[in-house]
């Protein structure tokens, strides 16, 4: 068993920075968006921040990191830096995702009165 998402998700998807650890749990991606789904903001952005640090690298794929976000903001919707956090990871993989990036970055000024 992992014992954190960030763990769980280099197992599963591997790390630029780091080596894949030997782990003898169960890797099915649905049990890790099972797991994504359920954790708390900090696990989440802690898993995003640590495999993906400089928002263009790592291994965890455009769906997860999207998901990630969404799942985060749903439980915190008025933070406008995380706003833009997760708006700066969606101009990375438009043009698909520009309206919403472009949205969110909309509603972080909003909240900051701007």
């Amino acid at each position: 068993m992992h014992s954190t998402l960030t763990e769980h998700a280099r197992c599963l998807y591997g790390d630029e920075y780091r080596d894949t650890p030997a782990c003898a749990a169960e890797h099915r991606e649905h049990l890790f968006v099972e797991e994504l789904t359920f954790a708390d903001p900090d696990a989440i952005l802690a898993m995003l921040r640590e495999l993906s640090p400089h928002l263009v690298d790592g291994l965890l794929p455009v769906w997860i990191r999207n998901l990630a976000y969404r799942l985060v903001l749903l439980q915190r919707p008025d933070e406008p830096e995380l706003m833009r956090e997760a708006a700066r990871s969606l101009w990375l993989h438009g043009p698909d995702w520009d309206g919403v990036a472009a949205d969110l970055e909309r509603r972080a000024d909003a909240l900051e009165g701007g």
